[in-house]
């Protein structure tokens, strides 16, 4: 239809570079961006959310910051979505400098924004700053209903469950869950368990997996977190028992997928791919690396060696 149309406007380039972008093809939403920009139309608000969350999955800094400096030149006003998807992107470069001045310019800020830089700073192990801004982003939150009459969806429960579980707050999170008026909202119980597995905490997690297990069992993605989080906390038994009941109700996942940037090159790499260009490379680099790590005393985690192998 967009091939066809002889009058594309902001709208539906807008529309085409999203739906790309949320798809995981970021790549093509990018490119998508470049030829909406030769086409003589100005890029809006919802352009540049949708760019920045390509870039932030390439993790492709230098395009990033391109299009950061035509947002500037653009004079855009500031909005809330647009600079948590810019601080996200700078977080996912490792950039947290350039994340955190996005943050202190910004003229207006929700749970979303304080989530985004509290979770960047536990991504990169800055877990004291990460701490000192929970209480803050906890104001905010009460300040929505409060002072602007904005009544909390389910993603920014989300975002405070997340924010308190990076916090290793995870009593506090557990009673947020419990007295949130959308506590069947899937999303917040995956962010509850989110934190339990990163914390080990055993008993909590459990009551997290029935939860969010319990909440459309047919997606994918929620065997994979539930696996994953019963193999960090040790429980091998029950993780194999999710990815064979993934298998047997006939649930796939999609193969898992990275990028990284060298020399302004972007690389994308699929779980078990045996037909990139540079294989060969690749695998000898891992076993010299696996080596080194252990001469270093490492000790590799086998004691499911078939799960793992998965």
């Amino acid at each position: 239809m967009f091939d066809k149309s002889s009058s594309r406007n902001v709208v539906s380039w807008n529309a085409l570079i999203a739906g790309y972008v949320q798809k995981g093809e970021g790549e093509t939403g990018l490119n998508l961006y470049y030829k909406m920009r030769l086409s003589g139309l100005l890029p809006d608000q919802f352009t540049f959310a949708s760019v920045f969350r390509a870039c932030s999955s390439l993790a492709t800094l230098e395009q990033g910051k391109r299009v950061h400096g035509v947002m500037i030149k653009s004079k855009i006003g500031d909005n809330v979505i647009v600079n948590s998807a810019l601080m996200d992107m700078y977080f996912k470069c490792s950039n947290p400098y350039d994340a955190r001045k996005v943050f202190d310019k910004a003229s207006e800020r929700n749970v979303i924004t304080w989530s985004s830089l509290i979770a960047g700073y536990g991504q990169h192990g800055r877990v004291k700053e990460s701490r000192s801004l929970v209480d803050e982003g906890l104001k905010y939150f009460s300040s929505m209903t409060r002072e602007f009459g904005i009544k909390p969806r389910g993603k920014h429960y989300a975002a405070m469950v997340d924010l308190l579980g990076r916090s290793g707050r995870l009593k506090e999170a557990y009673e947020f869950v419990k007295n949130a008026p959308c506590n069947e909202h899937s999303v917040i119980w995956g962010a509850f368990l989110g934190a339990c597995r990163n914390h080990k905490d055993l008993e909590l997690a459990k009551v997290a997996a029935k939860k969010f297990f319990e909440m459309d069992p047919e997606n994918a993605g929620k065997y994979i977190v539930l696996s994953n989080a019963y193999a960090m906390l040790g429980l091998w038994k029950d993780a194999r028992e999710v990815r064979d009941g993934m298998r047997v109700s006939g649930v796939k996942k999609e193969p898992g997928c990275s990028w990284i940037e060298i020399q302004r090159e972007v690389h994308i790499f699929l779980a078990g791919d045996k037909f990139y260009r540079k294989n060969e490379q690749v695998y000898e680099m891992i076993k010299e690396l696996t080596s080194t790590s252990k001469d270093a005393g490492y000790i590799p985690d086998v004691r499911d060696e078939d799960f793992v192998g998965e």
